[in-house]
Formats: structure tokens, sequence, C-alpha cells
């Protein structure tokens, strides 16, 4: 085997183990440390208000915030908080926002500016990565 050849193998071997730990990030809910729901959610309030069952939630959360869809994190959430993926959501967010019954989660670019915006509004909630929690905003549901 030449040098090469290990190389090259080697390097996809890494890209492999790297890629492989980046999409198994733990993902969690937050909220606002000032909002009323600060105490908590169960999976089942939040699968509601993304899937446009509710607009509330207990502590006037009023506001969903949501990943664009080339995040793969937001694929991890919507499989894991909804048991439904990121397409099935889009198709159920597209006939209500169609009939006029619901808007969707509004979508912010990055973790980091959903994380922003959710330490900034003591109505909203959003999800990011558990590593990335601080103390400007509260995590209130691990999704598993």
């Amino acid at each position: 085997m030449s040098t090469t050849s290990s190389l090259l193998r080697c390097l996809l071997l890494a890209a492999t183990w790297f890629g492989a730990g980046a999409a198994v990030a733990q993902v969690v809910v937050i909220v606002n440390p000032k909002s009323a729901a600060a105490s908590g959610l169960n999976a089942e309030q939040v699968a509601s208000l993304y899937l446009g069952k509710t607009n509330t939630l207990p502590g006037g959360i009023s506001q969903a915030l949501d990943l664009p869809d080339s995040q793969p994190l937001r694929e991890q959430f919507y499989t894991k908080a909804t048991g439904k993926n990121a397409a099935q959501v889009k198709a159920i967010w597209a006939r209500l926002a169609f009939s006029g019954k619901a808007r969707p989660p509004k979508e912010l670019a990055s973790s980091a500016e959903v994380k922003k915006f959710v330490a900034a509004n003591a109505d909203a909630i959003g999800y990011i990565e558990k590593d990335a929690v601080d103390g400007s905003v509260k995590a209130v549901l691990t999704v598993d």
C-alpha cells in the first residue's frame, strides 16, 4: 500500500468520524430565563406548538423559532420532538398557512441567532445545541 493511499484512507476515516459526531449534537428547547415557562415544558406541548396544533404555550410563549432546512439540527429536532421529518412538518405548515389557520415558526439563520432572539424576547421559544446554552437562555426540555 502506498503512502498516498494510506493518507487518503486516514483522511476518509477522520472525515467520517467527525461528520458522524456533528450529526449527534444534543438538542435542547430554550426560553428566556424571565419567562414563566422557564420552569419547564413537556414534549407534547413543544410538539403541539411546532406542528401548529396550538399557537401559545404556558408562560405566554407564542413566538416559535426555527432553523433553515439546510441546518442538520432542524431535521434532528423535528424527528425527535415531533416524530415527523422536516419535510413532513413543512407540508403541515404549508397547509395551515394556505388555509389561514396559522403561521409557521419564524426562521432564523443559525442557532446563535435563535439564542440571541430568545434571550431578548420573553415570549420566544427555540431549539439549539445543548453545548451552546449559557446564562442568557434557559433549557426547558432536552429532545432525545
